[in-house]
């Protein structure tokens, strides 16, 4: 039986992806910073703030894993622009404290829960914590030999009631409050694919060698645009439904795809007149000569 360590299991993915793993049999151990919830399974939990570097490595003291998930950290962009330093902490330094005990532990795969807004301009500082630590997981690979299998989750919903859960969410408003409120114009596609969806793919990779060492993207079949989305909410609901467009812009979200191509473009700037080289290697060696005297 294999032995799978997940971080972050209490959250609104890691739930699926814990009971997706009981139901297939493996044995599972949860570090999360949240208190222990029921599965539909035995699990051993731990209670884990990946920001702390001891917190990490007493988790990894428990028992020898053979399979580590990282899907512990902000998951909402929002959140995340809001918290930009906590973001980083988080995302990138928490990420980190789990890769340096991977390594220690002979970990056979490391699978880290990505985002699309890594391929993308947009996502402000979330998605810049997640393409910088998909940088640091390729490094360990380098490095370290670290196997990774890195995942790059889409829209993904539910009907279980979380922050990050943006369709569970815009029901909600829609059926108390009897209203949708978007800022973008809605014509914005996205690919949803129901969290129960991810966590099977999610497993399937590291039951496979041919995800090792790659990037996944994990995505719905169907592209639709959200103001399909709102009108099948509002048709459902019997049209009690008002839709409001605020067409204040969308800054921060992707329109139609998180690919996204910008170049750094860098302006040279010399020193006119300047020291010679020649001129400065002999300051360079009088300077040593001055110093040992």
């Amino acid at each position: 039986m294999k032995k799978i360590l997940v971080f972050g299991g209490f959250g609104f993915l890691g739930h699926y992806l814990v009971n997706e793993l009981l139901n297939r049999g493996y044995q599972v151990t949860v570090a999360d910073i949240h208190e222990n919830e029921k599965f539909e399974g035995d699990i051993t939990y731990i209670k884990c703030d990946i920001t702390s570097k001891e917190n990490v490595k007493n988790v990894f003291k428990t028992k020898q894993f053979d399979f580590v998930y990282n899907l512990a950290g902000f998951a909402n962009l929002d959140t995340a622009i809001k918290y930009p330093i906590e973001t980083i902490q988080l995302n990138v330094i928490g990420n980190m404290h789990i890769l340096e005990e991977c390594v220690k532990n002979n970990i056979s795969r490391f699978v880290y829960a990505s985002s699309a807004y890594a391929m993308s301009n947009k996502g402000s500082f979330y998605g810049i914590s997640k393409l910088a630590s998909e940088k640091i997981v390729e490094e360990y690979l380098k490095k370290y030999s670290l196997p990774f299998t890195i995942l790059r989750y889409g829209s993904v919903y539910s009907e279980r009631s979380y922050d990050n859960n943006y369709i569970y969410n815009l029901v909600k408003s829609a059926v108390l409050e009897g209203e949708i409120n978007h800022n973008g114009d809605g014509n914005e596609l996205r690919e949803y694919i129901h969290a129960a969806d991810a966590s099977k793919l999610s497993v399937d990779v590291i039951e496979s060698e041919a995800f090792k060492n790659l990037h996944v993207i994990l995505t719905g079949n169907e592209r639709m645009k959200r103001s399909d989305l709102f009108n099948m909410i509002k048709e459902i609901l019997n049209d009690q439904v008002e839709i409001n467009y605020k067409n204040d812009g969308y800054h921060n979200h992707y329109n139609f795809t998180p690919y996204s191509f910008e170049p750094s473009v860098s302006r040279k700037l010399s020193a006119n007149p300047h020291i010679d080289m020649g001129q400065g290697l002999l300051e360079c060696v009088r300077s040593v000569h001055e110093n040992e005297k």
